[in-house]
C-alpha cells in the first residue's frame, strides 16, 4: 500500500497538470489551493510566490522529460545511431497522443519571453541541455558535425511539439521520424553502426 501524496506533492501535481493544459498565466493561485485542497497558507509554505511554482513545475517536467528521454533510447546502447533514431520514432509516437499539448519549456518561454525571467532561464537551460546531449550521441554515431545535427534535430523536436500544441492528434507527428533519419544519415558515414572512441 503507498502513501498518500505529502501536501507539497498534491500541489505540484495539480499545477503540473494545470499549468500545462490551461497556461501559467491563465491559473491563479486560488484554483490551485481549491483543486489540490490544502490551505492557501500551507501552499505559500511550500511556493512562496507564483515563480517558485513555475520552477517547481519545470523542474518536475525536466525530470520527467529525461525519464522519458532514456526509456526511448535504452533498447540500443550498442548502437548511438539507433538511440537517435528511436528517440524520434518516440517522438512522434507522443506527439501523435491526445494528452500532447506541446512542449512545457517552450509554452513557458512563449508565455515569459523576457529573457531574465527565472522560468524562461530555466526553459533555455533545459534546451541547452537537450542540443549537448544530442549532440554527444551524434558525436559517439560518427557525425562528420556532431553540433550541426544536434542543431537540426532539436529544431525538429521542437517543431513537432509546436505542431502538437497547434494541431492536436491530427497534426503530421509522423514526418518528424522520416526528417530526423534523412538528417541523421545525412551525417553519419556509410559504418555508422560503430560508436566514435
Amino acid at each position: 500500500m503507498t502513501n498518500p501524496p505529502s501536501a507539497r506533492q498534491r500541489i505540484l501535481n495539480v499545477v503540473c497538470d494545470l499549468f500545462y493544459r490551461e497556461g501559467i498565466r491563465a491559473v491563479g493561485i486560488d484554483t490551485i489551493v481549491e483543486r489540490s485542497g490544502v490551505a492557501k497558507m500551507t501552499l505559500y509554505r511550500y511556493f512562496p510566490s507564483k515563480d517558485d511554482l513555475i520552477v517547481a513545475y519545470l523542474e518536475d517536467r525536466n525530470r520527467a522529460f529525461w525519464d522519458w528521454f532514456e526509456r526511448a533510447i535504452s533498447q540500443h546502447t550498442e548502437s548511438p545511431r539507433e538511440q537517435l533514431l528511436a528517440l524520434f520514432s518516440a517522438l512522434a509516437a507522443l506527439a501523435e497522443q491526445p494528452t500532447c499539448l506541446g512542449c512545457p519549456f517552450l509554452n513557458t518561454a512563449t508565455e515569459f519571453p523576457e529573457r531574465d525571467y527565472v522560468g524562461h532561464q530555466v526553459a533555455v537551460a533545459h534546451k541547452m541541455a537537450v542540443r549537448e546531449r544530442l549532440a554527444h550521441l551524434a558525436y559517439k554515431a560518427g557525425a562528420r558535425n556532431p553540433g550541426q545535427l544536434a542543431d537540426q534535430l532539436l529544431l525538429l523536436m521542437d517543431g513537432v511539439y509546436m505542431a502538437a500544441r497547434l494541431f492536436g492528434s491530427a497534426g503530421s507527428a509522423s514526418a518528424v521520424e522520416t526528417a530526423a533519419a534523412t538528417l541523421i544519415e545525412a551525417q553519419l558515414p556509410s559504418n555508422s553502426g560503430s560508436t566514435a572512441p
